[in-house]
Formats: C-alpha cells, sequence, structure tokens
C-alpha cells in the first residue's frame, strides 16, 4: 500500500475543506474497492478520506420528493429498510447482490456508484427510478440526472473537490414497480456478465404510461434502452410487447468479447433478462 495521509471528518464541511485540498484526494466509502485499487495501483491517493461519520452521507429516508439516501449508507441498511422493499423493488434486489454479506454490511450505495463499473449492480435498479445525484463541493452544490453521471469505465463527471452527497428517487406510485436481475456463471460473489433493471407504471386497460430499462455489462458505461422504453409506453402490456421491448432492448448494448461470454451471449442475455425483469415488475405491480 502506498503512503497517503488519511482523515476522518465528522461534518459535510469539514470534509469538503479536504477535498478542495491540493493533490489527489479520494473518498474512502466502504473500502471494498478504493483500498485494492490502492494496492494495485490502479487508483493514487494524496489523501482518502473517510466519509462514513458524516451524518448527510448516512441518511435514508422517504421525504415528500421521494427516498433519499446518503452516498455512505450500507447496502445491508438499505435493501432492509421497509421502504425500499416496498416501493423500490429494483433497489432492494439489487442490494443484495453486491458481494457477501459481509461486503453488504460495509460498502455504501454512492461507493459503488462511484466507483462507475459498467456491471456495478445497483446502478440499473437506481437508473429504471430517474434517480439524481447530489453532489457537493465548497463552492455549493448541484443536482446531476444519474443517467449523465458516467463518463467512461471508473470514471464519473464529479470534479475536482466534489463528493456525493445523496441519491434522490421519485416517488414511486401504486401502479409502478421495478426489477433487477442479473447473470453471474457463479451463485454468489461474481461480476454481472449482464444485469437490466426495469420500471413499469401501468394505468387503465393496462396501458404503460412509463417504462424505464437500463442495461449493465454491455458498454463502457451502465446504459438506458431508450427505444425499448418507447416500444412500450402508450400501449398495452401484453407478453408479445414485452418480448417486442426486449428485442428492441438489444440496440443498446455494444457489448465485448471476453472470458466472461461473447458479445453474442450478452445480447441473447439482455433479451432474456429484460423479459424477466418486465415480467416481475407487472407482477409487483398486480400483487
Amino acid at each position: 500500500m502506498p503512503d497517503f495521509d488519511f482523515a476522518q471528518p465528522t461534518s459535510l464541511n469539514e470534509a469538503l475543506e479536504l477535498f478542495a485540498a491540493e493533490g489527489e484526494v479520494r473518498a474512502l466509502v466502504g473500502g471494498t474497492d478504493i483500498v485494492d485499487q490502492l494496492k494495485t495501483g490502479r487508483r493514487n491517493a494524496d489523501m482518502v478520506v473517510d466519509v462514513k461519520r458524516i451524518p448527510e452521507l448516512q441518511r435514508l429516508e422517504v421525504a415528500a420528493d421521494g427516498l433519499h439516501v446518503g452516498a455512505a449508507r450500507n447496502l445491508t441498511d438499505i435493501g432492509e429498510f421497509p421502504a425500499v422493499r416496498a416501493d423500490y423493488g429494483g433497489l432492494a434486489d439489487s442490494s443484495v447482490l453486491v458481494g457477501s454479506w459481509q461486503i453488504q454490511n460495509r460498502a455504501g450505495l454512492g461507493g459503488n456508484v462511484c466507483n462507475a463499473a459498467p456491471s456495478g449492480d445497483t446502478i440499473p435498479a437506481l437508473l429504471s427510478h430517474d434517480t439524481t445525484a447530489i453532489v457537493a463541493s465548497s463552492t455549493g452544490r448541484r443536482e446531476i440526472a444519474l443517467s449523465d453521471f458516467f463518463a467512461g469505465p471508473g470514471q464519473t463527471v464529479l470534479q475536482k473537490g466534489e463528493i456525493l452527497v445523496e441519491l434522490v428517487l421519485p416517488p414511486s406510485p401504486d401502479n409502478g414497480a421495478s426489477s433487477y436481475l442479473r447473470f453471474i456463471p457463479r451463485n454468489e460473489m461474481d461480476i454481472a456478465v449482464v444485469g437490466v433493471g426495469s420500471y413499469l407504471q401501468l394505468g387503465s386497460g393496462n396501458i404503460v404510461e412509463k417504462a424505464r430499462i437500463a442495461l449493465a455489462s454491455v458498454a463502457p458505461t451502465p446504459v438506458r434502452a431508450r427505444a425499448a422504453e418507447e416500444v412500450l409506453e402508450g400501449n398495452v402490456l401484453t407478453d408479445d410487447l414485452i418480448e417486442s421491448a426486449a428485442v428492441t432492448a438489444v440496440e443498446a448494448a455494444t457489448p465485448i468479447t471476453d472470458v466472461r461470454g461473447s458479445a453474442e451471449y450478452r445480447r441473447e442475455l439482455v433479451k432474456v433478462l429484460t423479459r424477466r425483469t418486465l415480467g416481475i415488475c407487472r407482477d409487483r405491480i398486480n400483487g
């Protein structure tokens, strides 16, 4: 492990002052990624700032504008939170898939997001809920649509001195539901070959009022399958419509072939997982 300074601020303002300092300042949320990255030289740091003790980054509550999740809140708490289980099923699904139970007890949602891995499990679920990222620096705050947050593998649009404070998911109505599924070669502790997060909102006559489909592990960043969403919206939800959306979702994928699967295999998985997540959304809406 290379040498670096270490700090554990207990207020957001104190943390922002540290992040505004010269040099490379890295946040430690759970440490399950950054510690390994520093050890292997994939990232460097002049200072590491543990943000677990900052109250704003531990927020987990439902407000009038939706669900607020602090960037440092651990995945176990999120997956077990009653409002998440009831109204944000995709986030609940994905929170219990990241690593082992021990990792979920430590890892924060913001760490999974800011690591910006194309295979990040929580990201498609968050994208399917039109999540907004609230970031702060010593000069103020700004809001970023999560769909605009990722710049490439391991890269985000955060500027020097900025940190992710919380993620805000809009209210989910009773006629809406989400789901996340992934395919991995093993039962656990593996990286998604493909992941799909879907959201449906149904109106009278089973008309799709709103649809969101987000894909992981099939492009340099997590992506929305916008053409597939358009196939669904405004039409009666039937098995045939779901199949059409699943086929169209593949258009958003630009997968590569690697040791975990071929590009062709990943395209087929996009269809299968899109079909299944949309079916789960329908079932959850119907109780």
